[in-house]
């Protein structure tokens, strides 16, 4: 099979990180299906490999109809849940156990630990057809206790690495390898000046690039990994040491 030929899923794929994510894979010939909140820009639409957009949906049910639909009975290689969400409390804070409202707790939890765990179930079918391979995007912060990141982000993304643990059992059985890749701090328009007092943390002593964390993902998709299931790789500069 030509890489013309293999289809990968992504959200959260307009800007950042799953840009980038999206970027590296029409490099290497991957068609891209992916869903965002926000439109894809021009130079993406563009190129023939980004191959189909559905703007974020009502439900997810209706995203993975929407994606099934388009794909035909075709087999999917690829699923990369990086869409995820962190939200500060109407003053500005990090969103932590004792101050926000308990309802942005549930929506951070739907988006950044539901979604990937409904998006595997609703493609199962799909991926198994084209044995392919499931990346979740954690966060370091779900390893230790971030000064910015709040805690409904960081409890989300640590139940995520659990997850993805699970996923990686069950998916075995498929003969579809299930990992994550936790991203420290990375240089993208999201960063405020303040992650600046995090470099002197960081061993290799700056931020990682978004195609750092994209070549990290691309990878694991690849057959170089063949044999890599319920992993999560730390592209953190040292960071997590």
């Amino acid at each position: 099979m030509s890489q013309t030929d293999k289809i990968m899923l992504l959200t959260g794929a307009s800007q950042g990180i799953g840009h980038a994510i999206a970027a590296r894979f029409m490099a290497e010939g991957y068609q891209v299906l992916s869903c965002a909140r926000q439109d894809m820009p021009a130079e993406c639409r563009r190129n023939p490999l980004w191959a189909h957009h559905i703007p974020a949906a009502d439900s997810l049910d209706q995203f993975v109809r929407q994606a099934h639909d388009w794909l035909a009975g075709r087999p999917l290689h690829a699923l990369i849940n990086n869409a995820g969400v962190s939200p500060k409390t109407p003053v500005g804070e990090r969103l932590g156990v004792l101050n926000g409202p308990i309802d942005d707790w549930r929506q951070v939890f739907e988006l950044n630990f539901f979604a990937p765990l409904k998006l595997a179930r609703g493609f199962a079918s799909a991926l198994h057809q084209g044995r392919g391979a499931i990346i979740n995007i954690t966060s370091i912060a779900g390893h230790y206790v971030h000064p910015f990141a709040g805690s409904a982000y960081s409890t989300s993304k640590a139940a995520l690495s659990g997850l993805t643990r699970e996923m990686a059992a069950e998916f075995a059985q498929l003969g579809v390898r299930v990992n994550a890749v936790a991203p420290g701090e990375i240089a993208t328009k999201m960063i405020s000046d303040e992650y600046e007092a995090l470099i002197p943390r960081i061993p290799l002593g700056h931020m990682g690039t978004v195609d750092d964390v994209a070549g990290v993902v691309f990878q694991l998709c690849s057959d170089d990994f063949a044999y890599v299931t319920g992993a999560e790789l730390f592209v953190t500069g040292g960071q997590h040491l």
